[in-house]
C-alpha cells in the first residue's frame, strides 16, 4: 500500500483535525505504517519534536494516533500569529522570520509548495499511507491561485480528497454542493465525496438528502459521524481562544476529596498552548474555566498565567482589565499564581523586549525575581527534571531568556541544581509547557495548591494523562469504524479518487 487522502472541509472548525487522527488511529490498528500531514497551520498551539522542531500540536496528537513521534516533516509551514495582520513563519521546524498577511500570500507562500511537497513525498516514500489534513475551506476562490494546504497540495501529489461538514452548524448540504461547484474541472476530479460530522438524531431522516446530494454531484457520503461529547483534540487556534478538548468537553467527575479545587486561566491575548490545563482539568474535582475580570479570581484557589506570542502586550491587557493588581495581591496574601512561558515572563521584575514586541524596557508585575531579555534564537527543547520529589518533563517555545535572581528552586536536574524557573511563596513560574501532564509532578502541586487554599482537596490517585488521551484517540478511531464505509475509504485511500466524476458547474471564478 503506498496511499494518501487529504481531508479537507467546509469550514475551519469542521473537524478536520479530529476526522484525519481518527482515520490515522483506525488504520494502524489494521496494521497500516500511517503518518500524518498538514502542508501549513496557522496556530499558537504548538508542539517540539524531540529533534528540536516546532510544529502544530494537531499534528503531534496525530501522529500519537499514529503511534509514532512527530517529526517537521508532518507540518513543514507553521504560522503563529502576532496580532490581525502578521505571523511567524516556522519553516521545518525553525522560525524564519515576521510576514505579513499580504506579503505571505503574495508570494512566499507559492514558493513554498515545492518544499511541502517534498516533504509530503518523503512521507509517503516511508510510511503505506499518509493522511493529509487541509485548512479552513479548499473553496476560498480568493486564495487559490498560492494554495498549498489544500487544493494546491493535493493537485501537486494527485491524492483523493474527501470533504467533511459539520451538520452542528446547519447548512451542510450546500455547504458541500458549494464547496465542489467553486473549484475549477481539474480540482473537481479529485473531490472524491463527503463525510457529515457532528450528526445528532435518527440517520434515517438524513438520507434522502444525501441521495440528492450524490445525484447533484455525483459523489457519494463516506459516512456520518455522531456528536460525541470529549472528542476534541489538540487542533489550531488562529487568532481566538478554543475550549476544546478535556477543558470543555470532559465528563464531569466527582472529587476524591470533600472539596473541589477551582483554577481561573487568564484569557490573555495571543494565548498559546492553552492546552497546558487540559491536565489539570482532567483530575476528578478540578474546575477549569478562563476569565477575562478581576473579580472571576476573587473565588479561585488556583490563577493560572498561560503562555503568549505577545508577552507585553498581555502585560498591557492584563493591567487593562484590572487583572494585574487582583494577581499581585494574591501573590502578596499568599494565594497560588502559576505562570506558564509567557505568564512566567509577566511575573517577573522587568522585560527587556527588542524581538517580539521591539517595546524594549517593560516592567513586570515584580511578583518573581526573575528579568527577562528577548533572544532572536528560539529556545525549542524536549527537557527533563524534577520538581516537588517527582519526575517532570515538558517542552519549550520560547524567545525570553529568564534571569533569576532569587527564590525557591522550581524544577532542578538529579543533583538539585536549578534547569528553570523559580518559586516564591505560593507564586510559581516556569518556561516548560506540557509539565502539568507528569503525573506525580501534577498530583504534588495540587496537594501544594490545596494547602495553600486551605481546601480538603485530594488529587486522584491513578489518573494518568497518558491513558486519557490513548482514550480519546481510540473513541476517534471506534467513530470511523463504526461510522464510516470502511472498506470505501479503504479503497479511496490506496487507489485514489474514482474516475470520472462529473463537473459541477460553475467551477472556479476566471
Amino acid at each position: 500500500m503506498n496511499g494518501g487522502l487529504l481531508v479537507a472541509g467546509t469550514t475551519s472548525d469542521a473537524g478536520k483535525s479530529v476526522v484525519t487522527a481518527g482515520i490515522c488511529r483506525w488504520l494502524v490498528r489494521q496494521g497500516v505504517k500511517v503518518a500524518p500531514f498538514k502542508a501549513q497551520n496557522m496556530s499558537l498551539n504548538s508542539f517540539v519534536t524531540r529533534a528540536g522542531a516546532e510544529i502544530g500540536r494537531a499534528q503531534a496528537m496525530q501522529a500519537q494516533a499514529c503511534r509514532i513521534e512527530p517529526t517537521a516533516l508532518m507540518n513543514p509551514v507553521l504560522l503563529k500569529p502576532g496580532g490581525e495582520q502578521s505571523s511567524q513563519v516556522v519553516l521545518l521546524g525553525r522560525p524564519v522570520g515576521e510576514l505579513s498577511a499580504r506579503g505571505y500570500h503574495g508570494g512566499r507562500q507559492q514558493k513554498l509548495l515545492g518544499t511541502v511537497l517534498d516533504c509530503l513525498a518523503e512521507l509517503r516514500g516511508t510510511y503505506d499511507a499518509v493522511i493529509c489534513e487541509g485548512a479552513g475551506s479548499p473553496a476560498e476562490i480568493n486564495l487559490r491561485r498560492t494554495d498549498i494546504v489544500n487544493m494546491g497540495i493535493a493537485r501537486g501529489a494527485r491524492l483523493p480528497v474527501l470533504v467533511v461538514g459539520d451538520i452542528d452548524r446547519g447548512g451542510v448540504f450546500a455547504s458541500f454542493f458549494g464547496t465542489v461547484a467553486l473549484l475549477s474541472p481539474e480540482d473537481q476530479e479529485l473531490v472524491a465525496g463527503f463525510l457529515v460530522n457532528k450528526f445528532r438524531g435518527d440517520v434515517s431522516l438524513l438520507e434522502p438528502g444525501l441521495g440528492m446530494l450524490r445525484d447533484l454531484t455525483g459523489r457519494r457520503t463516506y459516512g456520518v459521524l455522531p456528536f460525541r461529547h470529549g472528542l476534541g483534540i489538540d487542533e489550531e487556534d488562529g487568532l481566538r481562544v478554543s475550549l476544546r478538548g478535556t477543558v470543555r468537553e470532559s465528563a464531569v467527575t466527582p472529587p476524591v476529596g470533600e472539596d473541589v479545587l477551582r483554577v481561573a486561566v487568564c484569557a490573555i491575548p495571543l494565548m498559546s498552548n492553552f492546552t497546558d490545563v487540559d491536565a489539570l482539568a482532567a483530575e476528578p474535582g478540578v474546575v477549569v474555566r478562563f476569565v477575562d475580570r478581576p473579580e472571576e479570581l476573587a473565588d479561585a484557589d488556583l490563577a493560572v498565567i498561560p503562555g503568549t506570542r505577545g508577552t507585553v502586550r498581555a502585560l498591557a491587557w492584563l493591567r487593562e482589565r484590572g487583572l494585574a493588581d487582583a494577581l499581585v495581591r494574591r501573590a502578596a496574601e499568599g494565594r497560588p499564581v502559576l505562570g506558564i512561558c509567557g505568564g512566567f515572563q509577566i511575573l517577573g521584575e522587568h522585560i527587556e523586549d527588542e524581538v517580539e514586541s521591539r517595546a524594549g524596557a517593560v516592567d513586570g508585575l515584580r511578583v518573581l525575581p526573575v528579568r527577562v531579555r528577548f533572544a532572536r534564537e528560539k529556545t525549542l527543547t524536549r527537557p527533563a527534571g524534577e520538581a516537588l520529589g517527582e519526575r517532570v518533563e515538558g517542552y519549550e517555545i520560547h524567545h525570553g531568556v529568564a534571569t533569576i535572581d532569587g527564590g525557591d528552586t522550581f524544577i532542578s536536574d538529579d543533583e538539585g541544581r536549578s534547569l528553570d524557573g523559580c518559586r516564591v511563596g505560593q507564586a510559581w513560574g516556569t518556561h516548560w509547557h506540557g509539565s502539568l501532564e507528569s503525573d506525580g509532578f501534577r498530583r504534588a502541586f495540587l496537594r501544594e495548591v490545596a494547602a495553600a487554599a486551605g481546601r480538603r482537596f485530594v488529587p486522584a490517585p491513578d489518573t494518568s494523562f497518558a491513558a486519557l488521551r490513548e482514550e480519546q484517540l481510540d473513541r476517534l478511531g471506534d467513530l470511523i469504524e463504526q461510522h464510516a464505509d470502511t472498506d470505501a475509504l479503504w479503497r479511496l485511500i490506496e487507489s485514489g479518487a474514482p474516475q470520472g466524476l462529473p463537473f459541477i458547474p460553475p467551477g472556479a471564478p476566471a
